[in-house]
């Protein structure tokens, strides 16, 4: 496990690490970066630098942990990769389904393969599913999220690199936004984000902004018109008043 500065999470866990790029969103891909970074530093997870590679020894880690958590999966891969074999995603799955005191957020880019296997994957109330979307080329993924039976659908419009007008947010609980940062960012328009935001509030959708990003993203910040939006889905309330059922 790893804590990280991603807003809209607490930790990152990761049983696999690596990817290919798929799609316009993968331009400028920090967990490349990041492999190639820790690679550098001798990290032995990642020896095989950002070629995909699956860490039977990481699906334990969630087991130890004592008190709840908020947690990204595979934030430095894509768990629905075309290789990574069905039954190492449906062990994931098992350690999810085991810890049920935890938010699992599991975010891909190959739709296709999340809808594939769906029926055959056990969606416990703690696994939020969600896809990307960082322009109106990719917007079937939100079909294929529709599908599936997870308790929270959410998008993750990040980098956003296009405009997404006449969104179908049904059956989607939360969308997050934010503008793509680095050395060599995409510009995002502020009517991309403010449209969206729109969106959200007609559909009843909660809306979280995470940056508008750019070379100096601290700088920008993540403020529309003086106010941050970071809003969670209701179910995330509800999984604390379950938490204290619990006993936690």
């Amino acid at each position: 496990m790893a804590s990280t500065s991603i807003e809209w999470t607490e930790m990152t866990w990761n049983p696999t690490t690596g990817c290919t790029k798929i799609s316009a969103g993968c331009k400028h891909c920090y967990a490349e970066v990041m492999s190639k970074r820790l690679l550098a530093m001798g990290i032995d997870k990642y020896a095989n630098g950002f070629k995909l590679t699956l860490h039977e020894s990481a699906l334990n880690i969630p087991y130890g942990w004592k008190s709840p958590k908020i947690v990204f999966v595979n934030s430095m891969s894509d768990m629905f990769h075309k290789d990574v074999p069905f039954e190492f995603i449906k062990k994931v799955f098992e350690v999810m389904n085991d810890n049920p005191q935890h938010v699992f957020q599991v975010l891909t880019k190959r739709s296709e393969n999340l809808l594939k296997y769906s029926k055959e994957l056990k969606w416990t109330h703690n696994i939020w599913m969600g896809v990307s979307v960082e322009d109106s080329r990719v917007v079937h993924r939100i079909d294929d999220l529709r599908k599936t039976k997870a308790r929270v659908k959410f998008l993750s419009c990040e980098p956003l690199i296009g405009a997404l007008p006449n969104l179908n947010l049904k059956k989607i609980d939360w969308v997050i936004v934010g503008g793509e940062s680095g050395r060599k960012p995409r510009p995002m328009n502020e009517d991309w984000v403010l449209d969206i935001q729109d969106q959200c509030k007609k559909a009843d959708v909660s809306f979280f902004f995470k940056q508008w990003g750019g070379t100096n993203k601290k700088k920008n910040g993540s403020l529309i018109n003086g106010k941050k939006y970071f809003d969670f889905p209701p179910q995330y309330y509800q999984h604390l008043e379950e938490l204290e059922a619990m006993g936690y």
